[in-house]
């Protein structure tokens, strides 16, 4: 590869300038296999080294004419190596250039956007500490349940984050082939090492067959990967929405000196970057069902794919890309409301200790369906009038006949809530370091 090429930004990757650059490169080398074979003159491929060149905008002109990208593009480098040039792309068809080269970019992006998982995996994890026995409470069906604990939120984001980081991972591996087979993928004009050695400069692996593309299942499990990656981070952006919610507001975004919420009314704070994430993933997504499409294509080979891949190649890597962008910075500084944490668990006067009164009623001796209605009885009165549950309880003769207020008072101890917290965050990796 041309040095000032191998570590671009996500912005410049799906530039003309990088694409052709990788397209001169991917054809300097097949000369140069070829000549370590014999077949070319070394004086000539050293030519072709040091003379090869193209003009970005010339290439473009050319193809005006020639309405053929890669001709255009080997027109104007011919232009600078001269007579050597007819060793250029000698036994090659343009998706060898096209698809190695594409195999190349993604690579690329991919490699940029791991690195953007593996800093929001760190992220996660130090918020995941610091909020280890924060407690709050936990909502099924969007209505309260039993209390977990804010780290607990943030260290199963960080657990999700690190499978995709594996997918991702295996995504790059499988997007890395490349192919120097000819016009059907028969190589009829060139022995297999000439794409050994190409591939292999290229941090590429030789495709073990193709036709006259690599096949699009590839591609597709690629994207895919990253609408993956999308939806967890629509996950987070979902409930950081939620509980910015004024009548909630547990967390919320950073909103900096002199930001405004609003033309109207200056008063708000919206959480605009979570709102953001979330329209976006839907791009993902939709490219997905794109790159899906593009896997059937006719006999060895037809075009309907190219046209949908010069778009969502680059808009699905950079659209994560800025996701990924956005979202590290949002979950550092996220702000948090312990005490407003407190508030809304005391919402329900204590109706989060339910399940633990009718398991120790269980344990006890009293069928389940008994110590279940016993229980809901004294919960339903709670949701009307507010009183509080442990003490409304206590007044249940049928059940303090069982459950004495002394041990009542025993089993709803606040640190109860936080007993295997310390052991989920070993599970997780996340233990004291």
């Amino acid at each position: 590869m041309i040095e000032r090429y191998t570590r671009p930004e996500m912005g410049d990757i799906w530039t003309d300038r990088n694409r052709f650059a990788i397209w001169l490169e991917i054809e300097i080398l097949a000369c140069e296999a070829r000549a370590e074979l014999g077949h070319i003159p070394h004086e000539d491929v050293k030519h072709i080294r040091e003379k090869a060149a193209f003009d970005v905008d010339r290439v473009l002109e050319i193809e005006k004419e020639t309405h053929h990208d890669v001709i255009a593009f080997l027109t104007n480098v011919a232009e600078y190596v001269g007579e050597p040039s007819r060793h250029i792309h000698y036994g090659m068809t343009s998706s060898d250039v096209l698809d190695t080269c594409l195999a190349v970019q993604l690579r690329q992006a991919g490699l940029l956007l791991l690195g953007q998982l593996k800093e929001l995996e760190l992220v996660l994890a130090k918020r995941a500490r610091e909020f280890k026995h924060t407690l709050c409470i936990g909502r099924s069906h969007g209505i309260h349940a039993e209390p977990v604990t804010f780290g607990l939120k943030l260290a199963l984001w960080r657990e999700e984050c690190k499978r995709n980081i594996e997918r991702l991972m295996h995504a790059i591996d499988r997007i890395s082939y490349g192919q120097i087979s000819g016009a059907v993928g028969t190589f009829q004009h060139l022995p297999t090492f000439v794409e050994k050695f190409v591939c292999e400069r290229l941090d590429l692996k030789p495709a073990p067959i193709s036709t006259q593309v690599i096949q699009r299942d590839r591609h597709a499990e690629f994207i895919s990967t990253l609408a993956i990656v999308g939806t967890m981070l629509e996950r987070i952006a979902t409930e950081i929405r939620h509980l910015q919610r004024t009548e909630v507001l547990e967390a919320e975004e950073f909103f900096a000196k002199g930001q405004k919420g609003s033309s109207a009314m200056p008063h708000k704070r919206n959480p605009i970057i979570s709102e953001r994430l979330c329209g976006m993933a839907r791009l993902l997504r939709g490219n997905t069902q794109a790159a899906l499409e593009n896997v059937a294509l006719w006999h060895e080979r037809d075009i309907s794919h190219s046209s949908v891949e010069r778009v969502i190649c680059p808009d699905s890597t950079i659209t994560l890309h800025y996701m990924l962008h956005k979202t590290i910075p949002m979950i550092e500084q996220l702000l948090v409301y312990p005490e407003a944490m407190q508030k809304n668990m005391d919402v329900t006067s204590g109706l989060f200790w339910s399940q633990t009164v009718l398991l120790e009623l269980a344990k006890r001796g009293v069928s389940r369906e008994d110590a279940y209605t016993m229980v809901q009885r004294n919960a339903m009165k709670t949701w009307e009038d507010r009183q509080p549950f442990v003490e409304r309880l206590k007044t249940d003769e049928e059940l303090t006949a069982i459950l004495p207020a002394e041990d009542i008072d025993r089993i709803v101890a606040p640190e109860a809530l936080l007993t295997r917290v310390d052991e989920i965050f070993e599970r997780c990796g996340l233990g004291d370091n």
